[in-house]
């Protein structure tokens, strides 16, 4: 069989007869792929812990009919030992292994933006950020804005998300696509303080040195607002959102 070899990360598991499992990984170069590993579940396996979820790898593979098949694997990073011990980043990291593989519907379309995003996310929660250690949440948030806003539903955060007009403006509307005037305003539409949308800003352009001081109560605000606009954009809910201790 042809092989081909990629940069992945492993981002679900599950049982695949007595002994094999299926692997999704999303990749650099061919996007999502579903592969079975044969032989991982059996103690005597020689890299069944390397294919599991959080696990960044150099691996190869065999086509195959229907799915291919892993055939070999090396290990990069192994970001499921950091995470393991840290209940809340394992938490938030399931967060960004669940949205990765909502994003990327399609199997082998690349996708290398997505990739960049998730394993820049990974290293973060394991390594910290360009300017140090921040916390797993605020990581999280950020990932989830912005790998939304390269699947093609960025919010906007100054002006209309409606009509355009020119902001600031008072009020925020996930089903509206962010920011809306008061022209455009939704019932029951949030209305964050500048220093929420700030904060928003920085997280969406990456900026982390302006994220130094962010005080808790907008951090937790400014989560909220993440949280509805990811939900409402990828039309059901991240179930593993509901285990993350904010």
């Amino acid at each position: 069989m042809p092989t081909y070899r990629d940069e992945a990360v492993v981002l679900r598991t599950h049982k695949l007869g007595e002994a094999d499992r299926i692997i999704t990984l999303l990749s650099r170069r061919n996007g999502k792929i579903r592969a079975v590993a044969k032989g991982v579940r059996r103690t005597s396996s020689k890299f069944g812990g390397r294919l599991e979820p959080f696990s960044h790898i150099d691996a190869q593979f065999a086509t195959g009919r229907t799915l291919d098949v892993v055939t070999q694997a090396v290990t990069l990073h192994a970001y499921s030992e950091p995470l393991g011990g840290d209940y809340t980043a394992y938490t938030t990291g399931q967060v960004i292994l669940e949205t990765a593989d909502r994003l990327v519907a399609e199997e082998r379309e690349p996708s290398l933006q997505q990739f960049l995003l998730l394993v820049g996310a990974l290293n973060a929660l394991t390594a910290g950020t360009s300017d140090g250690p921040r916390p797993a949440t605020m990581i999280m948030d950020a990932y989830l804005l912005r790998a939304v806003a390269v699947a093609g539903w960025a919010p906007s955060l100054s002006d209309c998300a409606k009509c355009g007009t020119p902001g600031p403006h008072e009020a925020f509307n996930p089903q509206a696509g962010g920011m809306v005037c008061r022209r455009c305003r939704p019932p029951a539409s949030a209305l964050p303080p500048p220093a929420v949308l700030r904060y928003l800003t920085a997280l969406l352009i990456g900026d982390w040195p302006a994220t130094r001081d962010v005080d808790e109560r907008a951090q937790r605000q400014a989560s909220g607002l993440v949280s509805a606009f990811a939900n409402w954009h990828l039309e059901r809910g991240l179930r593993s959102l509901s285990h993350v201790d904010r």
